[in-house]
C-alpha cells in the first residue's frame, strides 16, 4: 500500500514539475523569439502582439486581462470540471511571461541571428518542446484553448477544426499587420511544434508491427524463431470475399530489421499480404537484449 502511495506521489511530482517547466519554457519562447520578431503563432499571446502594434496597448496586460475573462466565461459556459483543467495554466503562463521578460532581454544578445530561419527553427523547437510537456499530462495554458472548447460546444466543431479556425484568424491578423513573411514563419513554427508535441506525447517509433497473411505459415514462423529470434501471435482468419479460412501472424520487428524481414517474407511467399505500422511501445512478450525497443 505504501509503495502505491509513494508511486502516486512520485507521478504527481513529475507531472507538476513537467507542467511548470513546460509553461516556463513557453513563456520564455514568447519573450525571446515571438515578441522581438513580431511572430504571431496564435493564441491570446499572439493577439497581444498584434494589438500592441495597432494600439500601443501593453501585450502582457492584454494576456492577463483576456485570460482572466476567458476563465470566468469557461466557468459559466463550460462548467467547473473543464475550468479546472485550464485554471492553473491561465494564472501561471502570464506570470511566467512577466518573470521571463528581463531574462529574455539578457539572452537576446546571444539569440539575435542575421538569418531569420535560424530564429524560426530554434523557436519551433522550443515551442514544440514546451507545448509537448504541457499537453502530455492533460494541462493547458488557458486563453484561446477556452475559445476552442466554446466553439466545440456551441458551434459543434471538432477540436482540431476549432484550433485551426481560431489560430488561422489570429495568424492572418498578424500577416495583415506585420506582413506575409511573418505569417509564413509562424506556420513553420507551428508545423515543427506539432511534430514535436506528437513525439513527446506518443513517442518515437523505433519498431514496426507486422500483420502477415501467408500460405507459408510454417516457414515464416521458422525465420521468426531462428533468424529474428522474436515472438509472434497467430490469428485464425476468414477471407471477406473468398470465405477461405487461413491464419495471420502478428509480430514486432526492430526498425533496423524491417527491410530484411520484408525481403525474407517475399522470398518465401511472393504473394504474401502484410501490413506494417509504427509501434511506439512494447510490453511483455518475448524479450531479448538486442532489441532496442524492449
Amino acid at each position: 500500500m505504501k509503495d502505491n502511495s509513494d508511486k502516486e506521489l512520485k507521478e504527481i511530482i513529475i507531472t507538476g514539475v513537467s507542467f511548470v517547466f513546460g509553461t516556463f519554457c513557453l513563456a520564455l519562447c514568447y519573450n525571446l523569439f515571438f515578441v522581438p520578431n513580431n511572430i504571431v503563432v496564435g493564441g491570446m499571446s499572439g493577439l497581444g502582439i498584434v494589438l500592441h502594434e495597432l494600439t500601443g496597448f501593453n501585450a502582457q496586460a492584454f494576456i492577463y486581462i483576456s485570460s482572466f475573462i476567458l476563465l470566468i466565461v469557461s466557468f459559466f459556459c463550460l462548467g467547473k470540471d473543464e475550468t479546472k483543467r485550464v485554471a492553473i495554466g491561465t494564472f501561471l503562463y502570464p506570470l511566467f511571461i512577466t518573470f521571463t521578460k528581463p531574462m529574455s532581454s539578457l539572452l537576446l544578445e546571444y539569440f539575435s541571428f542575421q538569418e531569420i530561419l535560424v530564429t524560426v527553427v530554434l523557436a519551433g523547437l522550443l515551442y514544440g518542446f514546451s507545448n509537448g510537456l504541457v499537453y502530455k499530462f492533460g494541462y493547458s495554458t488557458g486563453g484561446s484553448d477556452v475559445l476552442v472548447r466554446l466553439s466545440c460546444k456551441y458551434l459543434h466543431l471538432s477540436e482540431g477544426k476549432g484550433v485551426m479556425i481560431i489560430n488561422s484568424i489570429i495568424i492572418l491578423s498578424g500577416a495583415f499587420v506585420f506582413g506575409v513573411d511573418t505569417a509564413v514563419y509562424a506556420i513553420i513554427i507551428i508545423v515543427m511544434g506539432s511534430f514535436l508535441v506528437d513525439k513527446i506525447n506518443i513517442g518515437i517509433s523505433n519498431s514496426k508491427k507486422f500483420m502477415i497473411y501467408t500460405k507459408e505459415i510454417k516457414k515464416i514462423k521458422k525465420i521468426l524463431n531462428d533468424e529474428f529470434k522474436t515472438g509472434f501471435t497467430i490469428f485464425p482468419t476468414v477471407g471477406g470475399y473468398s470465405h477461405i479460412k487461413g491464419a495471420m501472424i502478428m509480430c514486432v520487428i526492430s526498425n533496423r530489421d524491417v527491410n530484411l524481414f520484408k525481403d525474407r517474407i517475399l522470398e518465401i511467399d511472393p504473394s504474401a499480404f502484410f501490413v506494417i505500422s509504427d509501434c511506439y511501445e512494447v510490453e511483455g512478450g518475448v524479450k531479448r537484449s538486442n532489441l532496442p525497443f524492449i
